[in-house]
């Protein structure tokens, strides 16, 4: 077997040692490229002529250089207004469900909380089954009257069944204890969680802040249901998703047949939304990442 001594604080490695980690450096730099790669090669053709992706498909380095598909995209300015709303949306539902969603699971685990067992089958349950599209859409607009209403998108992803199941499995890793020592402190069951539970939640709140994040983010089937050609601002997926719909409609017109459409980017318009809206989640990510991976160990090893 092999064996290395330790000098100070260096550690000297054996022949079979260095084999080793030369082979998995080599391995996960090929993996991380391979990742890569594909990101790379579409910032590549959306700066690159629509003729050139037309004959020679995808490139990495665009043989002809040009902003057309981000100048669509952001002609009349309604991006940055879809921008702001994501952001805003997405924002307040990250901390409104971190809240509700934490206090959930917090409560779920307690084992004085009454019918905790009852509660935690029927939130199961709802992952299961479903009344449908249908249904849903009645109740949206009929019941809670919430056409053309922002709350339309808002509300349903604010918190899911798994993201409370998920924290529960979190909560478990938290001893009991901790609990029973609150109490015997005077403390109350708010002051519990928000002094002594709720910071040993870093790394779960980390993980599924992200996933609400990340729901909030790439948002376009809500707003596709409830939000009508009334409104003056739709969420940035969905306005994205207009953007590529008018063009691709665009060129099917019969004033196609008389205007050369030739030159409409409708690949790089793509590869261009797909920048814009990927964009901003891949630079806030490194910054959760380490509280995200331990997260999901816990996650793993405690449900």
């Amino acid at each position: 077997m092999a064996k290395s001594t330790v000098k100070g604080t260096k550690i000297k490695l054996d022949r079979s040692d260095i084999i080793i980690r030369t082979i998995g450096y080599v391995v996960v730099t090929l993996y991380a490229l391979a990742c890569v790669l594909p990101f790379l090669i579409i910032i590549g053709t959306s700066f690159t002529a629509e003729e050139v992706i037309r004959t020679e498909g995808a490139q990495l380095f665009p043989k002809q250089f040009t902003t057309k598909a981000y100048e669509m995209v952001l002609q009349g300015g309604a991006i940055w207004k879809s921008y702001g709303l994501t952001i805003t949306m997405t924002l307040t539902g990250t901390l409104v469900g971190l809240g509700i969603i934490s206090m959930t699971g917090y409560a779920l685990q307690r084992k004085d909380f009454p019918f905790r067992n009852a509660i935690s089958f029927y939130i199961y349950f709802t992952t299961l089954f479903s009344a449908g599209l249908a249904p849903y859409y009645l109740m949206m607009t009929q019941t809670y009257k919430l056409q053309d209403n922002y709350l339309a998108v808002w509300l349903p992803l604010l918190m899911s069944s798994w993201l409370i199941i998920l924290m529960k499995n979190f909560v478990k890793s938290i001893p009991h204890e901790i609990t029973e020592s609150g109490k015997i402190d005077g403390a109350g069951d708010m002051k519990i969680f928000t002094a002594l539970i709720l910071p040993m939640l870093k790394p779960a709140l980390a993980t599924i802040g992200l996933f609400l994040a990340i729901g909030y983010w790439n948002e376009w089937y809500q707003s596709s249901l409830f939000l009508s050609e009334k409104m003056s601002v739709y969420p940035l997926q969905y306005t994205l998703y207009k953007v590529v719909n008018k063009a691709n409609s665009l060129k099917s017109t019969v004033a196609g047949q008389y205007v050369d459409l030739s030159d409409l980017p409708s690949n790089g318009l793509k590869m261009a939304n797909a920048i814009l809206a990927t964009g901003p989640v891949i630079l806030i990510y490194p910054f959760v990442q380490r509280y995200f991976i331990g997260g999901i160990t816990v996650g793993a090893v405690k449900g």
